[in-house]
């Protein structure tokens, strides 16, 4: 009986320890456990992390640049431009930029209805770098200092850093300018608040100057790019033997404006120079420019702080004209323009096209018996068949805006689309794809 007692006490003790043992053993284990869990998850965010990061460099590259980087701005709100490989759009570049569109929705179409811009018909100059290699300078300008083609962001569309520094000029290679022209870029910021300085923008400069000085002769605005007040727009001209007859600042708050990739539009007609910040007309001043003296257009850049505040400009535009469409519409029965913008892939309008649809209604009111067919045109990029449909498409929201906007019968008008099928220009030049993509109103 003590033997029995004696083994139970043994097994009860050895018991004992073996459930201490398993215990440990399992306390061990559950550590283990926590530990490989911990470890996975760690692993799983590390790779997670790691696609992200390979994600955000690759949208930040140009392939084939060797690692071109390019700042991004996409948090700074608005649209930061874009454009597709295709033939999509009706820019006045090649059909592969989107330039500054934007939806043609009732409320912005509404908003620029009263938008009186009308661009030039005959075309000087384009450049949307699309040619140029990325880190290059472009071949189209010219400069005194440093500059490059860089994309921003995971789109394609170019764009041109204008380079911080002193006296530093950015001059595109256009022909000597006429008495009537207008001018229109894409603007892009980054790095801009409060702490950007009052004096910071970017200056337009005409001059009598071909090289990189001011000139003897000039007419320039100054556009801010300061986020702590509400800075005016600066117009300033200058003639040899005079001085300045006007140097002002016209009160404006573009704050909002000049971090959404503002769409620039200046209009020269003789002396008188006129200056849009989107569909906003701030600059309208009758005897500012010094007549048949202007011949070149200058970019240039204030007050930047080097590596952390940059201003970009793309989609840069110059043709001769701006005047009044409707008095060519009466007495010619006809007029075409490369004007009207569409947004990518669609036949949505660019609200700031609707200067030149303004006109154009203008006219119907004038003549209540008059009846227009408007016609689109494209550029052979793409297939015969969705240059085709994209044409009939374009011109039939050219009808609707006149419909829906302007209050003009539908029965006094009629769209057609004719594709690609008769080029005004030649369709392997970037200024020749922009003649051919245009939209006309003909007389009935």
């Amino acid at each position: 009986m003590k033997t029995s007692s004696k083994t139970f006490i043994s097994l009860v003790i050895a018991l004992m320890i073996g459930c201490t043992i398993n215990a440990q053993f399992f306390k061990k284990l559950a550590k283990k456990a926590e530990k490989a869990a911990e470890r996975t998850v760690e692993r799983r965010v590390e790779r997670e992390t790691s696609e992200k990061t390979d994600q955000a460099l690759d949208s930040i590259l140009e392939p084939g640049s060797g690692g071109k980087q390019t700042p991004n701005v996409g948090n700074q709100g608005g649209n930061q431009g874009g454009s597709a490989p295709n033939n999509t759009n009706n820019s006045p570049s090649s059909n592969t930029t989107a330039g500054a569109g934007v939806s043609s929705g009732e409320k912005s179409i509404t908003i620029y209805s009263k938008f009186d811009y009308v661009p030039g018909d005959k075309l000087l100059f384009f450049d949307d770098f699309g040619h140029d290699f990325i880190g290059d300078f472009p071949s189209q300008w010219n400069t005194n200092g440093s500059g490059e083609v860089v994309t921003v962001g995971n789109s394609p569309q170019r764009w041109m850093e204008l380079m911080p520094g002193h006296n530093i000029y950015y001059i595109p290679n256009i022909p000597s300018l006429p008495e009537d022209y207008t001018i229109e870029f894409d603007m892009l910021t980054h790095g801009m608040d409060n702490n950007t300085s009052s004096t910071a923008g970017i200056e337009v400069l005409l001059t009598d100057d071909e090289n990189f000085q001011a000139g003897l002769h000039y007419a320039k605005v100054w556009i801010p790019v300061g986020q702590y007040a509400a800075f005016g727009i600066d117009a300033k001209n200058h003639i040899h033997g005079k001085g300045s007859i006007i140097n002002s600042e016209v009160q404006s708050d573009i704050r909002k404006a000049v971090l959404n990739q503002p769409h620039i539009s200046i209009a020269v007609n003789n002396s008188r120079f006129r200056l849009w910040v989107n569909e906003e007309k701030y600059v309208d001043i009758p005897q500012m420019v010094p007549e048949g003296k202007l011949t070149t257009l200058k970019f240039k850049t204030n007050a930047l702080k080097d590596g952390k505040e940059k201003i970009f400009i793309s989609n840069l535009k110059v043709a001769e004209g701006g005047v009044d469409l409707r008095r060519k519409l009466l007495s010619e029965g006809k007029v075409s323009t490369n004007g009207i913008l569409f947004d990518v892939g669609s036949a949505n309008i660019q609200p700031q096209s609707m200067g030149i649809i303004r006109q154009i209604s203008q006219v119907l009111q004038q003549e209540p018996s008059m009846k227009l067919k408007i016609v689109g045109h494209t550029d052979a990029d793409g297939s015969d068949e969705s240059n085709l449909k994209l044409s009939k498409d374009r011109a039939e929201s050219v009808k609707n805006a006149l419909v829906s906007v302007y209050g003009v019968s539908t029965d006094r008008l009629i769209s057609e689309g004719k594709g690609e099928s008769e080029p005004v220009g030649d369709n392997n030049t970037p200024d020749g794809k922009a003649q051919n993509r245009r939209v006309e109103f003909i007389k009935q």
